[in-house]
């Protein structure tokens, strides 16, 4: 075996024995999830009396759902008296004048609702929160993105869990409202579900931490101020005030059957922009924040959960490694006799991809027992398009990586709510070129190893070829094609009857 062909089997098996042992996490995680299954935070009794609350806004150019924002956190079941809503605007465009609008139309019908807004977006979306909390009365903090239309009963069912004084803060889960719009909403919706239900769910029900999500989630506003309050040195505020919170003793509370409806992105090059911020967030705050948590004298269990949590993106790295090497490895092993590499070279793509397969399907079925064989079907494209996200989050983790600072670059909403509702003439739209074409490349490239497989008769690495394949064409032909024309025809053909 020459040199060249040691080098890149020792490569190969390494990376994917990396990717295999998160894959054998995610078991895990649906192992805590089920052992614990019946250790959820059950309902209340309300307070009493009722404290005041004080509702955050943060919106930036979301012309097209600010007002149904708006009207959805108005429409609160909760007193009027000891409700405060902020509309924390840093906007630029012509959202300015549909919130003071709104604002001032449900300050006519009584409401203590004001209107702020920044010109220097210092800090982004933490540097807004942090600014309303300087000025809010409320003793608990309620945050809702712009894209989110949150239930009547919201307050009235998290509310109550405060009775321990040592909850700091409640989740609540989210829901998708227009989840049915194409394949890519699909996908979207199953990913989120995974990671509410699976990850908050598990890790919540084990004792471990688990993150708020930046929208959806009642903070008590002693808990943020005590914990260092709303800091601008991460993209993801929401993930690094909550690992500093529950470092302090604050303990959290996930709700998985308070469901907050939200707008999914229904363009992959705002779906692609909000897996950059969260990826790139998630490492700078593993960077800030991994060596205190595995000094501290929290128990092991959740300082290894913690580092699993925090450390996942890197696995993109990891991933376009993989991608690159798969087609020269399965050459070489070809030459060598490839059938005795497959006993080690199998068992590790199952436990790196069928773990995956496995943990949205238990989702699935914990969330839709009567229809969960039918989403079950869209699996192995949220499996592909997983791997077609490895471009995109690499960068975002290499950034983080070298300290390059970015800009809070938040994802395009436009009410998108039924098949018939049409986005492509709506501003915000994201364009990308360098790397859909780079997608593209790699798309091309494992078509060509596809080929290969099937004239040598390999066979039994084709499923995995097909998932990088597919991954990384539907990633990268769907930005060129969304950002290239105006006639719709894309979201016309992936639309899920």
């Amino acid at each position: 075996m020459s040199l060249f062909e040691t080098f890149t089997l020792a490569a190969y098996f390494f990376v994917l024995s990396i990717l295999a042992v998160y894959g054998w996490h995610r078991y895990y995680l649906v192992y805590v999830y089920m052992k614990h299954k019946d250790n959820v935070p059950g309902p209340k009794p309300p307070l009493d009396p009722l404290p005041t609350v004080t509702v955050q806004l943060p919106i930036f150019n979301e012309m097209y759902v600010v007002d149904r924002l708006l009207s959805a956190v108005c429409a609160m079941d909760y007193p009027r008296e000891l409700l405060e809503v902020q509309v924390l605007d840093d906007s630029t465009d012509e959202t300015r004048e549909i919130a003071e609008l709104a604002v001032r139309r449900h300050q006519a019908q009584g409401f203590n609702i004001a209107y702020l807004h920044r010109t220097d977006r210092h800090g982004f979306k933490a540097g807004a929160l942090e600014a309303g909390l300087r000025v809010a009365s409320g003793q608990f903090v309620a945050i809702f993105d712009a894209d989110f239309v949150p239930t009547r009963d919201f307050l009235q069912r998290t509310l109550p869990q405060f009775a321990d004084p040592k909850v700091g803060l409640v989740q609540a889960r989210w829901g998708h409202i227009n989840e049915d719009y194409s394949l890519l909403t699909r996908v979207q919706g199953m990913l989120l579900d995974g990671h509410f239900v699976l990850e908050h769910g598990g890790r919540n029900r084990a004792g471990c931490f688990f993150n708020f999500n930046g929208t959806a989630g009642v903070w008590r506003r002693e808990a943020i101020e005590g914990a260092g309050g709303w800091q601008h040195d991460t993209l993801t505020e929401d993930l690094d005030l909550s690992y500093r919170a529950q470092l302090l003793g604050w303990k959290f509370l996930f709700l998985p059957d308070l469901v907050a409806p939200a707008e999914v992105p229904v363009e992959m090059n705002g779906f692609k922009s909000q897996q950059h911020r969260w990826a790139k967030g998630s490492i700078q705050t593993c960077l800030k924040l991994l060596p205190r948590i595995l000094g501290s004298d929290q128990p092991i269990g959740v300082k290894t959960e913690a580092f699993f949590h925090l450390t996942a993106n890197f696995n993109y790295l990891l991933m376009v490694v993989l991608s690159v090497l798969m087609f020269p490895a399965m050459y070489v092993r070809y030459n060598m006799g490839w059938y005795e590499m497959l006993l080690i070279d199998v068992p590790l793509f199952l436990a790196a991809t069928m773990s995956v397969a496995n943990f949205y399907l238990v989702c699935q079925r914990e969330l839709y027992p009567a229809t969960w064989k039918q989403r079950a079907r869209h699996v192995p494209l949220l499996m592909a398009i997983g791997i077609g996200l490895a471009i995109n989050n690499a960068r975002a983790v290499i950034e983080a990586l070298r300290g390059h600072a970015s800009e809070f670059s938040r994802t395009p909403k436009y009410g998108i709510e039924r098949h018939s509702d049409d986005w492509i003439d709506k501003k915000y739209k994201q364009a990308m070129f360098v790397q859909p074409l780079v997608e593209v490349a790699l798309g091309v490239y494992f078509t060509a190893a596809v080929f290969y497989a099937l004239a040598n008769g390999i066979y039994g690495t084709l499923p995995f070829l097909v998932l990088f394949q597919v991954g990384f064409l539907y990633t990268g032909l769907l930005s060129l094609v969304q950002q290239g024309g105006s006639d719709g025809v894309v979201l016309k053909t992936e639309v899920v009857k």
